[in-house]
């Protein structure tokens, strides 16, 4: 084995990191440096030692002609383990099922991806994915990239340890010279170090060169060091036979490199048959490697772009066309190399490579879908079908918050040429991918405008889509009467059937009071609608949690949930999630509530959501604060706060100050409690939300009825009253019996209703009566309705309001015993295993509600067993069951 000079750190940390892999602690690991660094060095290395380790290595390149094809990388690497292709759906569901894959035989694995910046975006998402999930695997994954801008915003969005190399030191950089061109003058080797400057393969490569043909090989010393090894590499291949070079760019351009289909291509462009043997100097100069599966697999990646900007235009479009011919059983690889092959405009290509883009985008690869668009506008004759191509790559564009991108893109149409609805998207995009604030009546009013002309222009669902977008927006705008009204005169405009569910999710976000009866009634008859696709019952929950029917929106969210977790679709179920854990908090189950809102948040994190990280944090912050953990709940309050601040998002500060005031309530602190809840109802002051004063109603009541402020609850009361009436809102319904309840002291009225799907609020109602007989000292009536409220607080974690119950409780002699809570000692996600364990699902259906492998959840219930003092599932159950609500 040659002996890797001045990389013994590194070399350590990679050693390292196999060793733990090998006893269960998997790991990833990202090697970072510029071309030529030795990155490929190392991780020969790596795969080396794996082997030695006895490990299983899975090993692929990423190459630039594949960067379009779903899933390209991630079957070359898999190819050992099976031979069918990827499905093209979700790279979430796909992590797991590689975990699977690898988890059938017990052999810790090493996969070693080259050149990963070369991966088309579904294997990358798969393969970061599985990175953050194999930690009690016997799994490595070392992935090597270039430096670059692109792969800088991929790694920053995938959160993966990183390991830098730098340039070799003068002296490491002497020795990597004197041992692969020894014999150099003094003079001409100062100058390959010059050049090199610490690049190994610059030392190696032009250090070589410079001993073939001496100081004229380091010329011209203008041009960057990567050109210079290309051109150093070029000079290498131009010794060679010509049907060898012939085939060595074949195997450029190509999105594969199987031997047999560059062969076949070579046949085609040459019109004579090729012998396999004819790349057989490429290997002879090491410049190729076929392996055993006859794959092609280059030296270095230089010499692959080396290849393709030396070719010339003719050479490779014939080349492309070839392989077009080749590759007739593979539509979608033959579309590329068409495409590719197409000297001039082409409307008929351009239709089917933007058929290609809707399909992609279908499937959520958006990568692809703005690929194949992009060319399309290249291939496009019709000057307004070239508009419309480049209006839906902005969009792409934006779905990606590529804003860099969108900016160029926009920059290169010519807006003449498109057509009223084309003009009217492109204002959108740009206002919504662009813009830099949230609210502004003027700016909901063009919005609405613009959905109307699309409207118009004979796009109905465009249209639908738009407003749909809107719609949570104008939710958190508090937009005045004027916008919400205009909204609602172009869904209607839109001639959507009263059953049509996507009427009652804009109506209830957009004019929850002017519309919530109407859209209430949909509601329950829409919640027992199985068929509807799982996207558009996470938007129902969404709409029913706006109009406070909590109990409608965890239904909704949850069995959205379950479908989305299936198919994959992670930005739903961020959202689906973020939805379910509000309810649960508004509801105050903190322990449903919890879990939820920490998965929502690692999942926002993961994809690029900072919204909904934003509010999955502020849910988790509101069950901290029902819970008792003041201090952590207003942390979270604090740092949201100063990014709604910063981006003046004011009306959402009204859940940073429902958090506040329910902190202080736990704190004991009620007159506090009730100035930072009044916030919410105080039209001067910027926390003001006319939306959530629907939704809060009973934490003012109590804080006022605590802190003895009544006075200054009335007012509120008498105004809401014919809010109830008009929209019908539960939520507020609720809050308003209470409050009642508290200016008139008649607590049996308001317990008299059903509250069965509101045991926070029942047992509150309780609390609050209860403690006002013990005052009067009527004690046989007070303590049932104390114990009440008492075990429904602890059961759904609600630790200070138990604690007043008990409070109370022993003010009338009787002392109840404060429960055990086993699970409180658990983490979000640990209560979650626990839960799923208890209801009887498997390590495998666990992993797959949860996105982690088998060997993950049982690791986890290891650690849970002694946490909670059990020994087994079924006595899981029982902890678990007598914690929940009955």
């Amino acid at each position: 084995m040659v002996e890797i000079v001045g990389r013994d750190g590194q070399i350590g940390v990679l050693e390292a990191l196999l060793d733990r892999a090998c006893d269960g602690h998997g790991a990833a690991l990202v090697l970072r440096g510029e071309a030529g660094i030795g990155k490929s060095v190392l991780m020969e290395h790596a795969v080396r030692a794996g082997r030695k380790r006895g490990m299983r290595v899975l090993s692929v390149t990423g190459v630039q002609a594949e960067v379009q094809i779903p899933y390209a990388g991630l079957d070359h690497l898999l190819r050992p383990l099976r031979p069918g292709a990827s499905d093209t759906g979700s790279p979430y569901r796909l992590a797991l099922e590689v975990l699977e894959l690898l988890g059938e035989n017990d052999a810790p694995v090493l996969m070693a991806i080259e050149d990963a910046h070369w991966l088309d975006v579904s294997s990358w998402e798969t393969l970061t994915f599985l990175c953050r999930r194999i930690e009690v695997d016997r799994i490595a994954l070392i992935m090597a990239v270039r430096d670059g801008e692109d792969i800088d915003r991929r790694l920053a969005a995938a959160g993966l340890p990183e390991l830098r190399l730098e340039p070799l030191g003068a002296a490491d950089s002497r020795a990597l010279l004197d041992r692969t061109a020894p014999g150099l003058p003094l003079a001409l080797g100062a100058r390959v170090l010059d050049e090199a400057a610490g690049n190994p393969l610059g030392i190696v490569e032009l250090g070589a060169a410079a001993g073939r043909e001496g100081g004229s090989a380091l010329l011209p010393s203008a041009l960057p060091l990567s050109t210079r090894v290309e051109q150093t590499f070029a000079g290498l291949v131009a010794e060679l036979p010509p049907l060898t070079r012939d085939l060595l760019l074949i195997a450029a351009l190509d999105d594969g490199g199987d031997l047999d289909e560059i062969l076949a291509a070579a046949a085609l462009a040459t019109g004579a048959d090729v012998s396999p043997d004819a790349i057989q100097p490429a290997v002879a100069a090491r410049l190729v490697t076929v392996d055993e599966r006859y794959e092609v697999r280059f030296r270095h990646p230089l010499l692959r772009s080396a290849l393709r900007q030396q070719a010339g235009a003719g050479d490779r479009r014939r080349i492309h066309s070839a392989l077009a011919e080749v590759l007739s059983h593979q539509p979608e690889r033959r579309l590329w190399h068409r495409a590719s092959a197409e000297s001039g405009r082409n409307e008929a290509l351009a239709r089917e490579l933007t058929e290609a883009a809707v399909g992609a985008s279908e499937r959520q690869a958006i990568a692809v879908a703005l690929a194949a668009v992009s060319r399309a506008v290249q291939l496009s004759e019709d000057p307004a079908e070239r508009g419309r191509r480049q209006v839906w790559a902005c969009d792409l564009a934006a779905s990606q918050g590529d804003a860099v991108t969108v900016r160029r893109l926009m920059a290169e149409i010519d807006e003449s040429a498109l057509r009223p609805a084309d003009q009217a998207r492109l204002t959108w995009i740009r206002e919504a991918s662009l813009g830099d604030s949230w609210s502004g009546s003027e700016r909901l009013l063009a919005y609405a405008d613009l959905i109307d002309t699309i409207r118009r222009d004979g796009q109905p669902d465009l249209a639908v889509k738009a407003i749909t977008e809107l719609a949570l927006r104008v939710y958190y705008s508090s937009a005045p009467a004027v916008v919400r009204d205009r909204f609602v005169g172009v869904l209607f405009a839109l001639g959507l059937d009263d059953d049509d569910p996507r009427l009652t999710v804009n109506l209830l976000q957009i004019a929850p009071v002017e519309h919530g009866a109407t859209g209430l009634e949909r509601l329950r008859r829409l919640v027992h609608r199985m068929d509807l696709p799982a996207g558009r019952r996470m938007e129902l929950g969404v709409a029913a949690f706006a109009i406070g029917a909590f109990d409608l929106a965890r239904d909704f969210a949850l069995s959205s949930a379950a479908d989305l977790r299936r198919q994959g679709q992670i930005g739903s179920l961020t959202k689906a999630l973020s939805t379910a854990a509000s309810a649960a908090a508004a509801l105050g189950d903190t322990r449903g509530a919890l879990p939820l809102a920490a998965e929502c948040i690692a999942l926002a994190a993961e994809t690029g959501q900072p919204t909904w990280m934003l509010g999955g944090s502020l849910v988790a912050a509101l069950a901290e604060a029902r819970r008792g953990d003041v201090d952590a709940a207003r942390r979270r309050a604090d740092d949201a706060e100063r990014v709604l601040v910063a981006a003046r998002r004011f009306p959402m500060l009204a859940l940073v100050q429902r958090v506040r005031g329910v902190a202080a309530l736990a704190d004991g602190r009620a007159d506090d409690a009730f100035r930072q809840l009044m916030r919410v109802y105080d039209p001067a002051d910027s926390a003001h939300f006319p939306n959530y004063e629907l939704l809060m109603l009973g934490d003012l009541a109590e804080a006022a009825v605590r802190g003895g402020l009544l006075d200054e609850l009335s007012p509120v009361v008498s105004r809401l009253v014919p809010l109830a009436a008009q929209s019908r809102s539960p939520a507020l319904t609720v809050g308003l019996a209470y409050g009642r309840a508290v200016l008139t002291g008649d607590y049996a009225a308001a317990l008299a209703d059903d509250l069965a799907d509101w045991p926070f609020d029942r047992a509150r109602l309780q609390l609050t009566y209860g403690a006002s007989l013990r005052r009067a000292h009527r004690i046989t009536e007070c303590r049932p309705l104390l114990r009440a409220a008492a075990a429904t607080f602890d059961a759904l974690g609600a630790t200070p309001w138990a604690d007043r119950a008990r409070a109370e409780l022993r003010a009338t002699g009787e002392t109840r015993r404060k429960p055990m809570d086993a699970l409180a000692t658990l983490t979000p996600q640990e209560q979650q295993i626990a839960r799923l364990a208890a209801e009887g699902l498997s390590n495998r259906e666990i992993g797959e509600r949860l996105f982690l492998s088998p060997r993950t959840v049982s690791t986890h219930l290891y650690r849970i067993y002694p946490k909670v003092d059990v020994s087994s599932r079924a006595e899981l159950a029982r902890k678990v069951t007598s914690s929940d609500v009955v």
